[in-house]
């Protein structure tokens, strides 16, 4: 006579994950331009002069009077 050995239910562990990482290069290109400008700068100063002269006037009067005579003086002389 055969005997079947007596079968359980399997024992189902969680899974043991593996990560691989796979990696790609994408190239961007930044163009930054730049540009200088001279600008160059002329001045006309126009300069105006208003000459001004000053002038003083001193006026100076004399009077001569003439009277009759002397006047005798009172103390006697």
């Amino acid at each position: 006579m055969f005997c079947r050995p007596h079968v359980m239910a399997p024992i189902v562990h969680p899974p043991q994950c593996c990560v691989q990482h796979h990696f790609g290069a994408t190239i961007v290109p930044h163009i930054h331009p730049s540009h200088t400008t001279h600008v160059n700068h002329h001045l006309f100063q126009h300069q105006h002069y208003f000459p001004h002269t000053e002038s003083v006037v001193n006026e100076v009067a004399n009077q001569h009077c003439m009277f009759p005579g002397p006047a005798p003086f009172p103390w006697g002389f």
